[in-house]
């Protein structure tokens, strides 16, 4: 198997170690395991392309590269430059450091990487680890995505169905706030709402009087509806939730024909 990895926390972010344990084990001794990763950190950028202007690459080392763009941007130069003798079998996105359940999906770079991945019509999966403060201080934070994130993909690969629609699925994987042994499962869970929590700005001024903003994240630990993703994570659970990047509402589309 020829694995891609990409991430949103750029090349040396621990999570993406833990990521290419987790490829190398998938892709066993005859495989091979490809890094292209942001050279600094593109956290937010959602499924962000650097279309107006052109993105530097580097060689780090043997299949390992870090481009001066997005996770998305990554891939498309995974796919196409670094890779493109032949494609890979398999991307994957992360272990992102922090959890991209809820509203976070919609601004997760990591779920961008996975989207393009789609979109290029190859299977994706993005990884994310809850902190919390059973793992926040650990010596390895990430522990429950290392020990559980290959069986974990190899159960998806397998039971993923053949998928020839436009917009391919992928999958959004969120490791729950604790440790290894403490992981009670998987549930398969659609993607919650954290109400009262939304992104704010906090404004400061700058030595020189100039007014800047920094965006704040709100409560990460606020529980969504029983049964989607942030809910069964804060319960000790792996979310795993399918995912595609049609952004139509289907459910309103009969509905307003008629009304107009």
């Amino acid at each position: 198997m020829r694995i891609l990895i990409t991430n949103d926390d750029g090349i040396n972010a621990p999570g993406l170690r833990v990521m290419e344990e987790i490829a190398a084990d998938l892709a066993g001794p005859g495989g091979e395991v490809w890094v292209v990763a942001p050279a600094f950190e593109q956290s937010g950028v959602g499924h962000c392309i650097s279309y107006t202007h052109p993105t530097l690459m580097a060689k780090m080392g043997d299949r390992r590269f870090a481009a001066e763009g997005s996770p998305a941007d990554c891939v498309l130069a995974g796919i196409h430059d670094v890779m493109a003798d032949a494609r890979p079998d398999l991307v994957l996105s992360g272990v992102n450091r922090g959890n991209n359940s809820a509203q976070n999906a919609l601004y997760s770079g990591t779920l961008g990487g996975a989207m393009e991945a789609a979109l290029q019509g190859i299977p994706a999966m993005a990884l994310s680890q809850y902190l919390g403060p059973q793992n926040f201080t650990a010596d390895n934070p990430f522990e429950a995505a290392g020990v559980h994130g290959p069986a974990l993909i190899r159960k998806l690969l397998k039971a993923m169905p053949q998928d020839e629609d436009d917009y391919r699925l992928f999958f959004n994987i969120n490791f729950p706030p604790v440790s290894a042994d403490d992981v009670r499962g998987t549930v398969v869970a659609r993607q919650g709402y954290r109400r009262n929590a939304p992104f704010t700005v906090e404004p400061h001024l700058s030595p020189s009087g100039r007014r800047f903003v920094w965006i704040k994240g709100g409560d990460q630990h606020i529980q969504t509806e029983p049964g989607s993703d942030a809910a069964v994570n804060l319960d000790g659970y792996i979310s795993v939730t399918p995912m595609r990047a049609d952004l139509t509402c289907h459910s309103t589309l009969e509905a307003l024909k008629d009304a107009l």
